[in-house]
């Protein structure tokens, strides 16, 4: 089997796991919308659910949860097809791959089981919070922030015909 499955095989089944496991804990010991302090001033965990894109983005529209499942549905089709077009030998982009695909199938999976998804990472200063996300958004905003780095940096994407 070519390394790039090796990579993005591996690195999808833990961060998946990883994204599941903790919003299962998330569902079974808080109570919707319930926070807990964990760093002082800094970081807490709260149990919150999001029908909307990013940071809870147009969650308010009609068919907001059909919209969102059908965009990750052909984003997963998309990473899947482009994968198969990967240079063998390549490292950095199977990776940003397996974190983005990985994000999309985390949220889906919620999308699918809840109507929404389960965030509960609350970081903020002072009266500032950033909007709770979770494992699975942490993955695409990585994975598509490597992915931007390395076509600036590389100029490609490293697809070759016929890899």
């Amino acid at each position: 089997m070519p390394r790039k499955y090796r990579i993005i095989g591996s690195l999808f089944v833990f961060l998946l796991a990883l994204d599941q496991a903790s919003k299962a804990v998330i569902e079974r010991f808080f109570f919707l919308h319930e926070s807990r302090e964990v760093i002082p001033g800094f970081f807490n965990l709260t149990y919150v659910r999001n029908r909307g894109a990013a940071f809870g983005m147009l969650g308010t529209l009609p068919w907001a949860a059909t919209i969102f499942v059908i965009i990750a549905l052909i984003a997963i089709v998309i990473i899947l097809l482009y994968i198969r077009q990967i240079k063998t030998r390549e490292v950095w982009t199977p990776v940003c791959f397996a974190l983005i695909l990985t994000g999309a199938v985390g949220n889906l999976i919620d999308r699918f089981r809840l109507g929404s998804v389960v965030d509960f990472l609350d970081f903020y200063y002072r009266g500032w919070h950033w909007p709770a996300f979770n494992v699975a958004d942490s993955c695409i905003t990585i994975g598509v922030t490597l992915l931007a780095i390395k076509i600036l940096l590389d100029g490609d994407m490293a697809v070759k015909e016929g890899t």
